[in-house]
């Protein structure tokens, strides 16, 4: 479950945006720490009671209307910090994702190198 830089093929994002992490019935508010295409980062919840082996759900909301829903699974875990894989994104997500990581990396090039890797996986 480690998450070592030199592997990473994905721009980190730090973004701050009201997060929630769900788990069926359980849910989660979070503090997001960073995102990208792939996953996302955020500090561990205090009472963080979650089942390790089931799949998770991560909302970050962008607006009042707007949000990136995904299922994750987790990938890396220390004393504050959860990083987490996105496993399946919806179209609507992955737009305003698309979106919001084009307007924080330098050029649209690396944009589009990142979203060939995503689908070349």
């Amino acid at each position: 479950m480690s998450d070592h830089p030199e592997r990473r093929r994905f721009q980190r994002i730090p973004f701050d945006a009201p997060t929630e992490l769900l788990q069926g019935e359980r849910r989660w508010p979070v503090n997001l720490l960073d995102l990208s295409l792939k996953g996302l980062l955020i500090e561990a919840p205090k009472a963080w009671d979650a089942d390790l082996e089931r799949p998770f759900a991560a909302q970050i909301r962008l607006g009042e209307e707007a949000f990136v829903t995904m299922t994750v699974e987790l990938r890396h875990v220390d004393d504050t910090q959860l990083g987490f894989i996105c496993e399946h994104i919806d179209l609507d997500s992955l737009e305003h994702l698309c979106r919001l990581v084009e307007l924080n990396l330098a050029d649209r090039t690396e944009l589009e190198r990142e979203f060939h890797q995503l689908i070349d996986i």
